[in-house]
């Protein structure tokens, strides 16, 4: 939602990035489709949204074959293309300590999103129903 607000306030599209369009078990498909991304998010001027982010930007692994390699390679291309896009790009994780560090060096801000108390869900649920629709009183 706030990625949405962001997007809807800077009057931007938002590009849902949805990961299983993305990732690929090719060596180098994963990366050609990223670049394609970022090409159309570059031409449009849109906002990269990347939902579970530590999916795709998760921590480099220690080297053991020719698959570890491949797949920190694809790790280390995602940081060079962030810092070349323009645009903004958002990452929403729920596990960041599973982000690789080389991604959190390059974020400019980091929020928090803490989980709602009982009120402030309250005020969601009733922010998001018209005000027409049936309710019980609770």
């Amino acid at each position: 939602m706030a990625a949405e607000i962001i997007a809807g306030e800077l009057r931007l599209d938002l590009y849902k990035i949805d990961l299983s369009t993305v990732v690929s078990k090719y060596i180098g498909e994963t990366e050609k489709n990223l670049e394609r991304i970022f090409v159309e998010a570059e031409r449009s001027n849109a906002i990269l949204f990347f939902n579970e982010a530590d999916a795709l930007f998760g921590k480099r692994s220690e080297v053991r074959d020719s698959h570890d390699r491949y797949a920190n390679i694809e790790s280390s291309y995602l940081p060079q293309r962030m810092e070349a896009y323009d645009g903004v790009t958002i990452l929403a994780t729920n596990l960041r300590a599973n982000l690789d560090e080389a991604f959190t060096r390059r974020l400019q801000f980091a929020v928090d999103f803490p989980f709602p108390e009982e009120q402030d869900r309250l005020r969601i649920w009733q922010t998001l129903f018209p005000p027409d629709a049936p309710r019980a009183p609770d």
